[in-house]
């Protein structure tokens, strides 16, 4: 079972990103602020749960959370700005969209900027310890998936709907057989076939 919160300060925000190692489409992230009373046991890091789960949980987190957001950072400002400021800037993104502005930010992972002068903790695999970090990965996640199953339907020689734009053996045949789309992020440097 996750723990509900890191500290007593409410409301306490999590912010998780999706597709940070990614070779094609944006970096989503989210951020999540559940009610104390929020209680799923199913609830985990998003990579620890199937598919069909994943997208369960993300209607019981919006129908529950207090509140929730999703941003995106696309493959062109990645580029620019790099994978990680493009994470926290998605996440930034996010908490901005939130209802209600958090008192505390936890954040998983080991990296992040502050927002404002909310104080907050990084929390290495938070997405598996902490209700609302997992909540922040579920959805980054299935937003994610959607989009990259849309850009599918308009680039299918790159089986996104099966890789998610991540650098699987058959995404990197792709790109050698048909080189890069406009989705492809140039600064990310393919492995050997």
């Amino acid at each position: 079972m996750l723990k509900p919160f890191f500290q007593s300060l409410e409301p306490e925000a999590g912010c998780d990103e999706a597709g940070r190692g990614c070779l094609a489409g944006p970096v989503f992230a989210a951020a999540v602020i559940l009610p104390r009373d929020f209680n799923e046991k199913d609830l985990n890091d998003s990579k620890q749960i199937s598919e069909k789960k994943r997208y369960e949980l993300r209607e019981t987190i919006q129908r529950n959370a207090i509140s929730w957001a999703v941003s995106k950072i696309d493959a062109k400002e990645i580029d620019a700005i790099n994978i990680l400021n493009a994470s926290i800037k998605a996440m930034h993104q996010s908490l901005a969209q939130l209802k209600i502005s958090p008192a505390y930010i936890i954040v998983d992972g080991n990296r992040f900027k502050p927002f404002g002068t909310i104080p907050h903790s990084t929390i290495i695999k938070g997405d598996g310890k902490f209700a609302s970090i997992a909540a922040a990965s579920i959805l980054a996640k299935t937003y994610r998936d959607d989009y990259m199953m849309e850009a599918h339907e308009k680039f299918p020689n790159y089986q996104w709907n099966k890789n998610k734009g991540y650098g699987t053996l058959l995404h990197r045949k792709a790109i050698a057989a048909y080189g890069r789309c406009e989705l492809h992020r140039e600064s990310f440097k393919l492995k050997e076939l």
